[in-house]
């Protein structure tokens, strides 16, 4: 009965627009083995630590838990999901509390936006084109990227850690641990290669072509610097700019408006050869260590010198341990790299992936979570 429950429910999440995985659910199953079932509270918040990556899909799990909870064990149904969760996203919306009562606007409705019914809207815009979208689902989108942190899977390094029970035996640990006690050595001390991200360095494309990408692909880099060690994020127009200290900030509001600030040339022309030069030259020695990635998210429209291009392509992709380009035009339909700029730097790219939409960005997320180790 437990299994069907969370199987059920975790469908359930899924027509409501999160994210539930199988290895999610069994880790869900083994952990309510170990709850009082007949706690509420307690099978709640057990729901929420396994499932829930934010507040919003905190809300939306305590509200499709009440009315999930409150069915009849029989009527729990896969037919009568769908009519359970519009019932429950007809009801009242809950505020959310994303500024002070102080500062709130009465005639702005943006952040009242029930959880559920933005977690289901931006589910069903997971497919839509970035540039197609509109101002207040554009916002939506952002908001959803901001609050959906991406995990990173970890790589291990040369170097090693004293950890008990670890695989290899730490011989100079033992024999530190042995002198002090009287040269006897009663526990054998052992160690662990130490794990750490991988390096990203982003690289985004804020001309006029690029404009309305970039105002959600900033917002996504923003989000992938919390789950990485060392990101370091630069926009490049018809300069070269570094948005990194910008994005430092707590705030993703006041982190996307500095980096806007900083940005002189937003919406203009393209220099690539010229920016991936000054970044070579400039950025490469300080950031491109240790085996970082680089992402580089622009369409490679580019009037400049084509020859200059694919050299400093091609420098780049030599310092780094993988180079993954992201074109938003690879996404439409009947489009074929056949422009100077974009076959200037293909030979030099490890990856060529589409950024077009929400979907397109998972598919990032994984390439991303599994570099090779």
């Amino acid at each position: 009965m437990l299994t069907r429950n969370v199987l059920l429910f975790a469908r359930l999440l899924r027509q409501a627009g999160l994210t539930v995985s199988t290895d999610q659910q069994l880790v869900l199953v083994e952990a309510l083995a170990h709850v009082d079932l007949r706690e509420r509270r307690q099978v709640k918040a057990t729901i929420r630590s396994v499932l829930a990556t934010g507040r919003d899909e905190s809300l939306v799990i305590d509200r499709l838990f009440d009315a999930f909870a409150g069915m009849a064990p029989e009527a729990r149904d896969p037919l009568d999901l769908g009519r359970l969760l519009r019932k429950v996203a007809r009801r009242r919306p809950q505020r959310l509390a994303l500024e002070p009562a102080g500062d709130e606007d009465p005639t702005h409705e943006t952040d009242a936006i029930d959880p559920l019914v933005r977690a289901s809207a931006v589910e069903r815009l997971r497919h839509t084109d970035f540039a197609e979208l509109s101002d207040d689902e554009r916002r939506a989108v952002v908001r959803w990227l901001l609050e959906r942190p991406l995990r990173l899977r970890p790589r291990r390094t040369r170097r090693w850690r004293a950890e008990r029970g670890g695989p290899r035996v730490d011989l100079r640990g033992t024999l530190r641990q042995a002198l002090r006690r009287g040269g006897e050595p009663i526990e054998i001390a052992r160690r662990r290669r130490r794990t750490k991200t991988r390096p990203l360095v982003a690289l985004c494309d804020i001309s006029g072509s690029m404009e309305l990408y970039a105002r959600v692909l900033l917002p996504f880099l923003y989000a992938l610097r919390a789950s990485a060690e060392q990101v370091e994020v630069f926009a490049f127009g018809t300069r070269l700019t570094r948005l990194t200290r910008a994005l430092e900030r707590r705030d993703p509001d006041a982190a996307l408006a500095e980096a806007a600030r900083r940005i002189v040339d937003w919406g203009g022309g393209t220099r690539i050869g010229e920016s991936l030069r000054r970044f070579n030259r400039r950025w490469g020695p300080q950031v491109l260590r240790r085996g970082a990635v680089v992402l580089v998210l622009s369409d490679a429209w580019d009037r400049g010198d084509a020859d200059l291009l694919a050299r400093e392509t091609a420098r780049l992709a030599r310092t780094c341990s993988r180079l993954i380009w992201l074109n938003p035009l690879l996404g439409s339909d009947g489009y074929a790299p056949t422009a100077s700029g974009i076959q200037a730097v293909l030979p030099h790219c490890s990856d060529f992936l589409p950024v077009h939409n929400l979907a397109s960005l998972d598919s990032l997320a994984r390439v991303l979570r599994h570099l090779d180790p």
